[in-house]
């Protein structure tokens, strides 16, 4: 089978096209063939050995996301039958509870065999059903972004209907933020770097925007979005630069979801504000399957529109990765298997 891998050594230049035999399933696994897989910033990180020796081993098959359909299936399966369209989970072995070492450093895409395959084997826990209403690509956008976002708003942030929320940026997680956080009965204030952004993003549901880029000081503007009180709850996606000002428009007692490091993973910011105003920082990664299936519940009962920006094809993986690195896009950037 033709996959894409990481092969030789680490960095961008050696992810090649190779041929490698199709796996079989034995007991308790599925087979799938790939249809469609989707990009994550981490995507970026892995091929440079970005996450150490929790990258794994050359050759590698990287990205975590994607969709398949089962075609063969181990004795034993009963969780998904042979026809059903199914998303592997991000963490195979993160089914449900807290999370622990072991549950988080099974990940596909790194240091486990990613979605970059016309076939995959797995574990049938490590996989859900996915609702009849999304296309290809827009259900190889669940497993990372959309859990993410999932986690964050509804599963650790409980975001409650009036609550305020702000959300940076207009790539994946963020606009499955935006919808998650409007679903909650939440006000929805987005950042983005263009009038153009900021057009599509009310057209989705946004109460407010503010152009970061014409407003570097957007904190301000934020606050005063709130009248002074501050945020319940802002979905962090920026990291160094941006963490400083989300500081400044959360309220007291205010959640603070950490989820990207867009523009840095260096920490310096006033530590103050967050004894004094008792802020709960929230780390985000992903999430366990009970929460995947739960989200996936939310979306078939409202039929959330996903937003895929482009969608490249299995040959054209670089591309994909340069147009990711650029920050244009708008929603998902997928690949056509």
């Amino acid at each position: 089978m033709r996959v894409y891998q990481i092969q030789d050594d680490w960095g961008m230049a050696n992810l090649k096209i190779a041929e490698r035999p199709q796996p079989q399933p034995q007991a308790g696994q599925v087979l799938l063939r790939m249809r469609a897989s989707s990009l994550n910033y981490r995507d970026l990180v892995v091929p440079e050995r970005g996450y150490g020796s929790f990258t794994g081993t050359l050759p590698l098959i990287p990205l975590s996301d994607g969709v398949g359909e089962v075609v063969e299936v181990g004795p034993g399966v009963t969780r998904v039958a042979v026809g059903d369209l199914v998303c592997p989970t991000f963490f195979q072995g993160w089914i449900a509870g807290d999370p622990d070492l072991a549950r988080m450093t099974g990940s596909l895409g790194g240091p486990i065999d990613g979605t970059m395959a016309e076939f995959m084997c797995l574990s049938e826990q490590g996989v859900v059903k996915v609702p009849d209403y999304l296309s290809d690509s827009e259900a190889a956008t669940l497993p990372c972004a959309a859990l993410t976002a999932w986690s964050a708003v509804a599963t650790l942030g409980a975001v409650k209907p009036g609550e305020r929320v702000l959300v940076q940026g207009s790539g994946g997680v963020a606009l499955f933020a935006l919808a998650f956080a409007k679903l909650a009965g939440a006000q929805v204030t987005v950042i983005s770097s263009s009038d153009e952004k900021i057009e599509r993003l009310k057209a989705l549901g946004a109460d407010a925007t503010i152009n970061y880029r014409t407003t570097p000081e957007w904190s301000k503007a934020a606050r005063e979005i709130t009248a002074g009180r501050g945020f319940d709850h802002i979905v962090e996606l920026g990291g160094e630069k941006t963490l400083p000002q989300s500081l400044r428009c959360i309220r007291p007692g205010g959640t603070l979801s950490m989820i990207g490091v867009l523009s840095g993973s260096s920490l310096s910011t006033p530590l103050g504000l967050i004894i004094t105003r008792q802020v709960r920082l929230q780390g985000v990664t992903v999430g366990h399957r009970d929460g995947f299936e739960a989200m996936l519940r939310a979306l078939e009962q409202h039929r959330v529109p996903i937003i895929v920006d482009r969608v490249f094809e299995f040959d054209a993986l670089p591309d994909a990765l340069a147009y990711l690195r650029s920050g244009a896009q708008f929603g998902k950037i997928c690949i056509r298997h």
